[in-house]
């Protein structure tokens, strides 16, 4: 056997050595990488963004500040239920579904009685937004009439939304005129184009309470701000007379698998309606920007069944029928005189009948005041520079 000289021997040993070392090395390093997710800090959850929370706010919230501290909450089918604020409870209640209109809640009306207790509001005039419908070839027979009456009361809190630029009456009459660039024609395409800028600028005012008038009514501001101050301005309530003596039906299309009947009260434009800021806001997504035109196309009526149809058949808050509105639809005649002031609206006349007005005496013949605007006025504000000075109460 062949011996193997000692410097042979060395070299083989170290090259064993390196092999061995760069093996080692490598399993080190494995290792070392298998180690280094597990041996760092977990990240606390804290440091991770979360969610924000989708918290529905009070009524109060979403209104003016100085806003009232009560609130209100209903169940799905719109009936009222006992809350708790501030340490202070108070009963909310709704009129039932189906409530007839001689029968329904009507407070301030002769007759009437106001359903349960309520959290009262503290109201004043400028916190009601009125708005009045109008066409630019009114302005001169209906227009001027209502500015130079109950208007002149009530300027800073009456809108007048028309469909032509008026620059001469507003600046001689100081109004509020808006040119709503609708339509003049008496379509539901223009008459719905109007109410959606109604109910813009209302949301945009910050005020309590949206009321609409056509140009024909006359607004009796005393009664009116008895009237809403019956309610609070955070329930969900919707205020007229229906002009029909049952629910109406349309045709809701608003759902993608076709056509489907739909029956719902609503309250006429044409003797006004009054709508609480808490219910106007619920209305937006069927309402605000443009939609209210979009719903209205949906369901191919005009703009005061639109808003019914917004309120009972979406929202599911039912109208509170009061006698206290009145259209040119009916009788003016049978009105009881004594009970004239007590009202919320008049109107007069029609195409059929323009004697149909309110029979009430006071300084102005029927020929002087064809309408009886201007001897309901005279009546309600004796002091009135145009007035005659002799007035008398119709119940004297």
């Amino acid at each position: 056997m062949k011996t193997l000289h000692w410097p042979v021997r060395m070299h083989i040993a170290s090259v064993g050595v390196s092999k061995f070392c760069f093996l080692f090395s490598l399993a080190f390093c494995g290792l070392l990488l298998l180690l280094i997710p597990a041996l760092q800090p977990q990240a606390r959850q804290l440091d991770l963004p979360q969610p924000r929370p989708q918290v529905r706010p009070a009524p109060e919230d979403l209104l003016a500040p100085g806003g009232s501290e009560h609130s209100e909450e209903t169940d799905s089918a719109g009936w009222g239920r006992p809350i708790q604020t501030k340490g202070i409870t108070h009963e909310i209640h709704s009129p039932k579904r189906g409530t007839d209109s001689k029968k329904g809640v009507l407070p301030g009306g002769k007759g009437g009685r106001v359903s349960g207790s309520r959290p009262r509001d503290l109201l004043e005039l400028k916190d009601i937004f009125i708005a009045v419908k109008t066409t630019r070839k009114y302005h001169k027979s209906r227009l001027e009439l209502l500015i130079q009456t109950w208007v002149s009361r009530a300027k800073e809190q009456t809108y007048i939304f028309t469909d032509g630029e008026d620059k001469e009456l507003r600046m001689r009459t100081g109004v509020n005129i808006i040119n709503t660039n609708c339509s003049a024609a008496h379509t539901r395409q223009a008459l719905c184009c109007k109410m959606s800028v109604e109910y813009d600028k209302f949301i945009e005012s910050q005020k309590k309470w949206f009321c609409h008038v056509d140009d024909d009514n006359y607004v009796i501001l005393p009664s009116l701000l008895q009237l809403l101050s019956t309610y609070h301005h955070s329930q969900d309530v919707y205020l007229g007379r229906p002009s029909l003596d049952h629910p109406i039906e349309a045709a809701e299309r608003v759902k993608s698998d076709g056509s489907v009947s739909v029956k719902f009260w609503f309250a006429t434009g044409g003797a006004g309606f009054c709508i609480s800021r808490g219910l106007a806001l619920k209305m937006s997504p069927w309402a605000s920007l443009g939609n209210f035109i979009s719903t209205a196309e949906k369901i191919r009526l005009p703009d005061d069944c639109t808003i019914g149809y917004i309120i009972e058949a979406l929202l599911e808050v039912m109208l509170t029928h009061t006698h206290l509105f009145h259209s040119h639809l009916e009788s003016l005649q049978k009105l009881p005189t004594d009970t004239v002031l007590e009202q919320v609206t008049l109107s007069f006349g029609g195409f059929e009948n323009r004697r149909n007005v309110v029979s009430i005496v006071g300084g102005f013949s029927l020929s002087e005041d064809p309408t009886r605007f201007k001897t309901v006025h005279c009546l309600l504000y004796p002091d009135t520079h145009w007035c005659p000075k002799l007035q008398h109460h119709p119940r004297t």
